[in-house]
């Protein structure tokens, strides 16, 4: 873990189980290993490892860690609003859930939905579930990239705003706990992966731009 930092999203959940593991101790000193338990996953799950990125402007990044659950042609509405490519990725709790820029490019959409809170390995997930959505372009593409919530996760961190330069592969949000992140590419991008793959943020190329 030398490699890797903490996010400060987690310092708040750390300081509620501190004290929760200091009054199980209080009351009974052997109850203390559920909350160093607790202690311990928490400062697992909220790791940022260190990761070198390769800024290549032909090349799709991964926006999450996880693993690829879907690859479909939709119709996407919200920032595209055309025919487009949709790699679904599923987040679990043990996947880092830093999500990244796929290209480098300006933040000119964003939008938060309110929603349900179902599991993110259900279709219809993303139908139904709170999300959030991020809207990047470098001038010549446009990509989606869509943050949604879990069973699990009741917080959608975006730390992104409008008009906001992106470099490929910089962190733009997390989602607490597992949770699925999105992205709508053009029809006419190369997809690299397949369904049942697992890939890392800001490392795994996901595709390759058509040529200009």
């Amino acid at each position: 873990m030398k490699d890797h930092v903490l996010i400060r999203e987690g310092l708040p959940t750390l300081g509620v189980l501190l004290i929760f593991t200091v009054i199980l101790y209080l009351l009974y000193p052997a109850l203390a290993v559920i909350g160093i338990g607790l202690i311990l996953y928490v400062l697992f799950f909220f790791r940022d490892p260190k990761r070198t990125i390769t800024i290549d402007d032909k090349l799709v990044l991964a926006p999450a860690d996880g693993l690829v659950t879907n690859i479909e042609k939709v119709f996407e509405p919200q920032y595209l609003q055309e025919e487009a490519i949709r790699v679904s990725i599923f987040m679990s709790p043990f996947d880092v859930h830093v999500n990244r820029s796929p290209i480098s490019g300006t933040v000119n959409y964003l939008e938060y939905r309110k929603g349900e809170f179902i599991s993110a390995t259900k279709s219809e997930s993303h139908e139904v579930n709170e999300k959030n959505f991020i809207g990047i372009t470098n001038g010549k593409r446009k990509v989606l990239v869509v943050q949604i919530a879990g069973i699990m996760a009741r917080r959608i961190v975006n730390w992104t705003k409008m008009d906001q330069n992106l470099t490929q592969g910089e962190k733009i949000g997390m989602i607490k706990f597992s949770s699925g992140t999105q992205i709508y590419l053009p029809c006419s991008t190369e997809i690299l992966v397949k369904k049942g793959e697992k890939i890392q943020a800001g490392k795994t190329i996901i595709g390759r731009f058509a040529n200009d």
